[in-house]
């Protein structure tokens, strides 16, 4: 049967293989063999790229507990501890059985007959549904700390490829979020929460790029750990990916 020919959303989502307690009350659903978690997104509280899916206030709505609220809750843990991946459909508010004020229940108008992957982010009291996930970045550490001086106001000029957001995502779709140096994953040590993190070094140091110089992201910038990373920035001037790699391999036959 095609998706669009789904009359409710009770057949849209067993098609999914997903379910719930009740699908009077439910908003979010879960497909446990294939780990995915669906949540449906009012259209009224979509704005761009993210749609808040859930939030502390929803709780107690008009005076009542709201009896998909745990469920929910439940359902987003799935996804930030246990990796399910996150869908949403959307949906259509209608406003039909509220007052004036806004109090009621919300009623579905309709409902979209397809799911999206989507990237889970909390802020707050609230979970949003994003188009594209949360970059997951370690702040970099400050690396000419003679810059800083104590009681005395200055002005630093930081080139933007510094926090290139486009280059650093794209450094790590090439290269993979696994430090180029000691080969260490985070996500593989820590597990999903660590998935993607990584620090992003600049091959050719930010000191020598000029106005007109053009960032090739795969050739000038490389994943390091933590650690790499600040071992790297050690010396005034910046070790090359190679002494790095010498200093690893000279400590290690050292300890054999």
């Amino acid at each position: 049967m095609p998706a669009n020919s789904y009359a409710n959303r009770k057949a849209f989502i067993q098609s999914l293989g997903a379910t719930c307690r009740n699908w009077t009350w439910s908003w979010s659903f879960v497909n446990e063999s294939d780990r995915k978690i669906i949540f449906g997104a009012w259209d009224i509280k979509t704005d761009g790229g993210r749609a808040l899916i859930l939030s502390d206030k929803w709780e107690v709505q008009n005076g009542r507990r709201n009896r998909g609220y745990p469920q929910s809750v439940e359902h987003l843990r799935l996804v930030e501890e246990k990796g399910y991946q996150l869908y949403t459909f959307n949906i259509t508010h209608s406003d039909e059985l509220q007052d004036e004020q806004g109090n009621g229940p919300a009623k579905i108008k309709d409902f979209g007959r397809t799911v999206t992957r989507k990237w889970l982010a909390r802020e707050g009291g609230n979970w949003y549904a994003f188009d594209e996930p949360a970059p997951a970045m370690i702040p970099e550490e400050v690396t000419e700390p003679e810059l800083f001086l104590e009681g005395t106001l200055i002005e630093i000029q930081v080139n933007a490829y510094e926090r290139s957001q486009q280059a650093r995502d794209e450094c790590i779709r090439h290269h993979g979020a696994v430090c180029a140096a000691c080969g260490f994953e985070f996500g593989k040590v820590y597990g999903v929460v660590a998935q993607g993190l990584i620090h992003v070094h600049h091959i050719v140091p930010l000191s020598e790029i000029g106005n007109e110089y053009q960032l090739d992201p795969v050739t000038d910038l490389i994943p390091l750990c933590a650690n790499c990373h600040a071992v790297v920035h050690r010396r005034k001037s910046v070790m090359s990916l190679d002494e790095l790699r010498e200093c690893l391999a000279s400590a290690k036959a050292m300890h054999r």
